[in-house]
C-alpha cells in the first residue's frame, strides 16, 4: 500500500509553517517533505516531528538564490564551492532530522546554450552530484535528481526520466537515485504507467510525487487515473513514500477525499 507524505511547502498553508506539522498529523499523514528546511532550527523542526509521530523523509539541499530566480546550481560551472557547501549543510540538517533523503536541483541553462555549454553543465553536474553522493553515503542518506517540466519551470537542466537515469547510471553511486513527480512527468512525456512499470523495479527510483495534472491541485483532479496508478506502484512492490506536491484547492483538509478513499480501499 503506497504511503503518502504531505508537502509542507504546499499543502496547510492556510497555518503558519511550524504549526503545518500538527494539522497533518491530524489529518492522518505519518510523514512530511517540503522545500527548505533552513530557515527554521533543525532542533525545533525535530521537536515538530516528535511532538507529532511524523517522519522527514525529503527536502532539497540548498538551491543557490531561490528569490532572485535561482532553481539549483548543481549543473552551473564555476558553483563547485557553493555546491560542496551547501551539500554539507543540508546533510548537517538531514541527520539532525532523520531525513534519509536530500534533492539537490540541477539549475536553470540558457535557452541558445551551444552543445558544448551544455556539455560543460552535464561535467559539472555529473561531478558534484558524484561529490555529494560520496559525502552523502557515509550518513547513509540518499542524494535525488528530479525531471522538472519545462512549463513550470523553463529552462531546468533536467526535463526527462531517461535523462535522469542516464545521470544515476553514468555516476554509479548506489545512493544517487530518481525523484520521479508524476505530475511533472505527465507533462513532459506521459506514459506514467509504463514508466513505473519500467522505472520502479530498477531500484533506481527513491521516491515519488503525485499532484494533479495540469493544475497541479489535488490529484485526483485531471487527467490522471490515480487510483490506477496507485495499484500500479503496488503491484510492482515499491515500499518507499510519495510526496503529496500539491496546491489543494481550497482548504488542505477539505480536499483530502481522495486519500481518505483510498484509505478506504486498503481498510
Amino acid at each position: 500500500m503506497p504511503r503518502f507524505a504531505a508537502n509542507l511547502s504546499m499543502m496547510y498553508t492556510e497555518h503558519d509553517f511550524l504549526d503545518r506539522f500538527a494539522a497533518a498529523a491530524a489529518d492522518g499523514f505519518e510523514a512530511v517533505e517540503y522545500l527548505f528546511p533552513y530557515a527554521y532550527d533543525a532542533t525545533e523542526l525535530r521537536h515538530r516531528l516528535d511532538d507529532h509521530g511524523l517522519k522527514q523523509v525529503l527536502f532539497n539541499a540548498p538551491p543557490g538564490s531561490w528569490e532572485s530566480g535561482e532553481r539549483g546550481i548543481a549543473a552551473l560551472p564555476g558553483r563547485e564551492a557553493e555546491v560542496r557547501s551547501g551539500i554539507g549543510r543540508a546533510l548537517e540538517y538531514a541527520s539532525a532530522l532523520g531525513c534519509p533523503r536530500v534533492h539537490v536541483m540541477a539549475g536553470l541553462v540558457p535557452p541558445d546554450a551551444e552543445p558544448a555549454e551544455l556539455a560543460a553543465h552535464r561535467d559539472t553536474y555529473l561531478a558534484n552530484l558524484a561529490h555529494a553522493a560520496e559525502q552523502a553515503a557515509a550518513a547513509g542518506i540518499d542524494i535525488l535528481i528530479e525531471p522538472i517540466n519545462g512549463r513550470d519551470m523553463p529552462g531546468y537542466f533536467l526535463s526527462r526520466q531517461a535523462e535522469a537515469h542516464a545521470v544515476v547510471q553514468e555516476v554509479g553511486a548506489a545512493n544517487l537515485k530518481v525523484q520521479l513527480d508524476l505530475y511533472h512527468c505527465q507533462i513532459v512525456e506521459g506514459d506514467l504507467t509504463t514508466t513505473l512499470r519500467r522505472d520502479l523495479p530498477t531500484g533506481r527510483v527513491g521516491h515519488l510525487q503525485i499532484a494533479g495534472v495540469p493544475d497541479r491541485h489535488e490529484p485526483d483532479r485531471g487527467e490522471l487515473d490515480v487510483r490506477h496508478l496507485f495499484e500500479v506502484v503496488d503491484d510492482v512492490g515499491f515500499d518507499g513514500w510519495i510526496g503529496c506536491e500539491y496546491h489543494p484547492r481550497a482548504g488542505t483538509s477539505e480536499g483530502l477525499g481522495w486519500l481518505d478513499n483510498h484509505r478506504g480501499d486498503n481498510a
